[in-house]
């Protein structure tokens, strides 16, 4: 569904500075212009982008990790995912890449689920989702600062657990909601 009238919601770049190059972020600072004509100032993390898997099996189980995540000092338990490697990688190809890594599963089947702007007050990442059907299973590869733990429960576990606020992670509980018409019988699109 698309809304008129967007245009006088926009905000014009009047200059952007780039102010830090990290690892994962580069933050720029930028001056804009309001659609009231005012002037603010905006601090953009821009991020490489990256995909994410939901991989189901045939008796729909869901493979999903355990893994510590520094910003919020949490272990947190979320569906395989990774950052692009290079800007324009194909991102059902890096999707493909982190199941296997991280899971040591490959998958015949992919349905993408949808593009989610994961913070997009303050970040330009995007995060690609994608259904995984048909598994089978090898060795696990991950990065060397990578420790997981791969957890494999029912899917309709998994959906209570991200209703029920004990999967915190974003992308996550959006994959599975979204990958709820799929596995319980709904439409069927793979790529």
């Amino acid at each position: 569904m698309q809304f008129a009238g967007n245009k006088d919601l926009e905000e014009r770049f009047i200059r952007r500075e780039r102010v830090f190059d990290g690892y994962i972020l580069h933050i720029d600072h930028a001056e804009v212009t309001l659609p009231n004509g005012q002037k603010a100032m905006r601090e953009i993390a821009n991020h490489i982008g990256a995909s994410a898997v939901l991989p189901v099996d045939d008796n729909g189980m869901v493979t999903l990790v355990r893994q510590y995540r520094a910003p919020v000092e949490k272990v947190l338990l979320e569906i395989p995912a990774g950052k692009l490697d290079a800007p324009g990688e194909d991102r059902l190809a890096a999707a493909q890449r982190e199941l296997q890594e991280e899971t040591g599963l490959t998958a015949q089947n992919w349905i993408h689920l949808t593009d989610i702007a994961t913070t997009p007050g303050f970040s330009s990442e995007i995060i690609s989702l994608y259904l995984a059907r048909q598994l089978s299973k090898g060795e696990t590869h991950p990065d060397e600062d990578e420790f997981l733990s791969i957890v494999t429960l029912p899917f309709a576990d998994a959906v209570s657990m991200a209703l029920s606020g004990e999967i915190t992670d974003a992308k996550t509980i959006c994959a599975l909601l979204m990958a709820g018409q799929y596995v319980n019988g709904g439409k069927h699109e793979s790529i």
